[in-house]
């Protein structure tokens, strides 16, 4: 009798599902985008007010995969919860945008602004490609050795950027007092709700990552519990750290200073400590990216591994090292095609082709929540979940509303780029139809 096939073990708790979370949300952006938004609105109780804004959203996002997790905690999360809400084809094209351009493309443009940053803090003439595909390689082979490893990377650079964000907050506060030379603002026209509502679709984009910690399912204790304490705890979290990083902008620059740099985070420093403080900030935001990266490579991977495990998409992917519990081909897989990408340069254009993709599927999570209550509802045999949406419906919908605006504002604002993601999204479909009859003609 052959021994059983190793499987994803869990080994991770409460305390790694919110780092995860916080891990798949905060990378490089936090630290430009405060100009984006004061650019827009022109004022400084609007930039919070926005970042506020946007973080509540975030919020209800985070609410809704809680409850999801909480009803469904089966393995693959987001994908999961696409596939027994509607149909495997639209959990698949899900998880191919993953693997082929959304995760792929930003762990590409993670590995080279590390690289970049990188050059500038070392004396190392390497080429920034090749620092780039190193820094992919390393993340690729620790999370290869297992997910308590690769698990513990990531949290140690979540730690590092909380404590990093926490003394930028300190900094501005306590050390720098509003010394940058007044910059008057010229708010573009159309109104307030106007500029606020361009303005949120940066911070959204800023807040947007929770999503991935839902991946992990299969390896957290308890998901159904875990990953919503993680998710919420998660989320509120960043909120805090967000609007520390902007209340530390305005404090030293002004929203005129803000409004008129590219760098506000490197300013900020500049200011408090001089060159050595734009050093300070250049490693930070260097390990930034490195750690979101190490949270991409850790949590995209377990997708393609519950694709291939239910024989949607190459079976060897579900294949796991019978001594690290790892799904190494799928990681390996992931790495290889992030490479790819890279190396090609186009990671950029990628980044816009796919800039919608994943708040159509944030939509269609929250319309996938309406769609299990009202199952449950139906079947008295359903467990109770242990977290519930707070004003559901009217706030998932609310959510669903700021998911959708985000997508129409990128198709008004891309046309060209917006339909060639979806075109990108829809090319899954032959190739899961491809699967499908392969997998048919296997069983016959």
């Amino acid at each position: 009798m052959s021994a059983p096939a190793p499987k994803l073990i869990r080994l991770l708790g409460g305390r790694d599902a919110a780092l995860i979370v916080m891990g798949g949300i905060i990378g490089s952006g936090i630290f430009m985008n405060p100009s984006v938004v004061a650019r827009f609105v022109g004022s400084g109780s609007l930039v919070m007010a926005v970042w506020v804004a946007g973080g509540l959203i975030a919020l209800l996002g985070a609410g809704i995969f809680a409850e999801l997790a909480a009803r469904r905690p089966q393995d693959g999360g987001l994908y999961a919860y696409l596939r027994d809400a509607f149909h495997p084809a639209l959990a698949f094209i899900f998880g191919w945008t993953l693997l082929l351009v959304s995760q792929s493309g930003g762990m590409a443009a993670a590995a080279v602004t590390f690289a970049n940053y990188f050059a500038t803090l070392t004396t190392w003439h390497a080429s920034t490609a090749g620092v780039a595909v190193v820094a992919i390689g390393v993340f690729t082979a620790v999370n290869a050795l297992g997910v308590r490893t690769g698990t513990t990377t990531q949290n140690v650079f979540m730690v590092v950027k909380i404590l990093a964000i926490a003394a930028f907050g300190a900094i501005g506060l306590f050390v720098a007092h509003g010394t940058a030379a007044p910059v008057p603002v010229h708010a573009p026209a159309g109104g307030a709700l106007a500029v606020i509502g361009l303005a949120m679709v940066p911070v959204l984009f800023a807040y947007s990552g929770w999503q991935t910690s839902s991946f992990m399912t299969a390896e957290l204790h308890q998901p159904q519990k875990t990953l919503p304490r993680g998710l919420i705890a998660g989320v509120v979290l960043v909120i805090a750290l967000y609007l520390a990083v902007n209340a530390t902008c305005l404090h030293v620059l002004g929203i005129g200073g803000l409004a008129a740099t590219n760098t506000p985070a490197s300013q900020v420093a500049g200011i408090a400590f001089g060159p050595i403080g734009l050093t300070i900030m250049a490693a930070v935001i260097a390990i930034s990216t490195l750690g979101f990266l190490s949270n991409q490579i850790l949590t995209s991977p377990r997708v393609y591994f519950q694709m291939a495990a239910d024989g949607t998409f190459f079976k060897q992917l579900a294949w796991v090292n019978a001594r690290t519990h790892a799904p190494v081909l799928a990681i390996l897989l992931q790495g290889l095609i992030a490479i790819v990408i890279a190396l090609s340069g186009s990671y950029d254009q990628i980044l816009n082709y796919v800039t919608c993709n994943d708040y159509i599927f944030f939509g269609l999570a929250a319309i996938a929540l309406i769609v299990f209550r009202n199952r449950d509802a139906r079947d008295p045999t359903a467990p109770k979940p242990a977290f519930r949406m707070p004003g559901h419906p009217v706030t998932t919908l609310l959510f669903l509303a700021a998911a959708w605006y985000v997508v129409g504002d990128t198709v008004l604002k891309s046309p060209h780029d917006t339909g060639i993601g979806i075109a990108i999204l829809l090319s899954g479909l032959p190739v899961y139809l491809l699967f499908t009859r392969r997998r048919a003609a296997r069983a016959e």
